[in-house]
């Protein structure tokens, strides 16, 4: 299996960095020491009201969230952090959505930042349904810091794969 499925859209030069120190046993403390704080978003409930505020904030007049939560189906290995789903109903005549987000188990214990880089991802689907660049400046616009949030996020995934840990936090020095 390799080790750096997460990271297989990005440079040649950038994936033999990695491997560099993945071999230098360096990526786990590389991380630890610019993500050390961990966010105290641990239910669903929480989640909603965190994913909720974010959308306050930046997505003011798109439609309202049904739902929120934590879904630990959700295969990491099929590049499926997060999920984003309309659900349409008929109720009384009328056509009702329900916007659903779901976000991998593995954020719950991860960097504060790697859940607010998911967050946003699956915000900006709710306006832009592909990944595209009215997409990605819709990201920024929310996480100026976006572009360095996710490929973090990948080497953050592939340490847990490397450290055989799945949930567990960054690997400790």
């Amino acid at each position: 299996m390799d080790a750096l499925k997460y990271l297989g859209g990005y440079p040649l030069e950038v994936q033999a960095k990695v491997r560099a120190l993945i071999e230098q046993d360096r990526l786990g403390t590389l991380l630890a020491a610019k993500y050390s704080e961990r966010h105290a978003v641990r239910n669903d409930s929480q989640l909603y009201g965190y994913v909720q505020g974010l959308k306050d904030r930046h997505l003011r007049k798109s439609a309202p969230l049904g739902k929120v939560i934590y879904d630990g189906k959700l295969q990491v290995v099929k590049h499926a952090l997060g999920t984003h789903t309309t659900i349409s109903r008929v109720q009384g005549g009328k056509l009702k959505a329900s916007r659903e987000i779901r976000i991998a188990s593995v954020f719950r214990d991860a960097p504060a930042e790697f859940l607010k880089m998911i967050a946003v991802h699956e915000l900006a689907h709710m306006k832009e349904a592909e990944h595209d660049k009215a997409f990605y400046r819709l990201c920024m616009h929310m996480e100026p810091d976006y572009h360095q949030l996710e490929f973090d996020t990948r080497l953050y995934l592939t340490q847990l794969d490397l450290a055989g840990r799945g949930r567990a936090g960054v690997a400790e020095a």
